[in-house]
């Protein structure tokens, strides 16, 4: 290209200088701001159809459901004819239940005079029936004078005593009354804090403080038995409670449905070392 004309030229034609032009890439580049321009005025004209086309299409479809609410919501109904009432018919006579008669004949007494007694029916003298046992049949045997019939027992009220049960030495763990200490939990509470003053040095090297329950079985008689801690096991107030507990009194034993029975017990002891 001449000097002087390079200032007039575009930059396609700079770049495309001595080049093959008819190849096509430079005819699309000459043309492509024409074609861009095209392109956006197409898509802007499309862009503006169907924003037009969907609002009229809304626009019809609100008109379309108002005319058809207007004329097709509310729809008026005749009120309903009063129709004859009509009586029920009267319910039919039932006729009285008649009772077939019952032959009945009338009952007379007739007395049989009986000329006879049958040997069975005869009554013995008193003097044989002395050595004889009392039965309702006669029965020939021997007078057994030395013979003692078993003892029939025989209240006359009606009632057969059935076998009593036998009451079984079972341990019960819930009762309506708990076994007591004699004299109750103040008792109980001297009692406890008395022996475990005797022995307060000895608990003080052992260092354990706490609540110790304690279990054991007081029975019908409130004599005690099967004594155990059930914590602190092994301490030195564990060991002072059961101690106290079966060289102790007897206690009041539990009550159930008013009788006394055997059941089981805890009681807790709680020690506290002062600082």
């Amino acid at each position: 290209m001449e000097k002087n004309k390079i200032l007039q030229a575009s930059l396609l034609d700079i770049v495309f200088d001595n080049r093959n032009k008819v190849y096509g890439a430079y005819e699309l580049r000459s043309r492509y701001s024409s074609r861009l321009l095209k392109a956006l005025l197409s898509t802007g004209a499309l862009a503006l159809v169907v924003l037009l086309a969907s609002f009229a299409g809304s626009k019809f479809k609100s008109e379309r459901t108002a005319a058809g609410f207007e004329k097709n919501s509310v729809i008026l109904i005749d009120p309903p004819k009063n129709d004859p009432v009509v009586e029920p018919p009267p319910p039919p006579q039932v006729k009285p239940l008649v009772q077939p008669q019952i032959e009945m004949s009338r009952l007379t007494s007739s007395i049989k005079m009986v000329e006879e007694l049958k040997p069975e029916e005869v009554m013995k003298d008193i003097d044989d029936m002395i050595d004889t046992k009392i039965s309702t049949a006669n029965v020939d045997g021997i007078k057994g004078a030395d013979i003692v019939s078993p003892p029939i027992e025989d209240d006359h009220t009606g009632v057969i005593i059935g076998p009593q049960k036998e009451e079984k030495d079972e341990t019960l763990i819930t009762v309506q009354i708990q076994a007591k200490f004699p004299g109750g939990d103040e008792a109980w509470r001297k009692y406890i804090s008395r022996e475990i003053e005797r022995h307060t040095d000895e608990l003080q090297e052992d260092g354990k403080a706490g609540t110790c329950i304690v279990q054991f079985i007081v029975d019908k008689d409130g004599k005690i038995s099967d004594v155990e801690a059930l914590t602190m096991k092994g301490t030195k107030l564990a060991e002072l409670c059961m101690n106290a507990i079966r060289k102790g009194p007897d206690w009041t034993p539990a009550e159930n449905n008013g009788m006394k029975v055997k059941a089981w017990r805890k009681q807790p002891v709680t020690f506290r070392i002062s600082e």
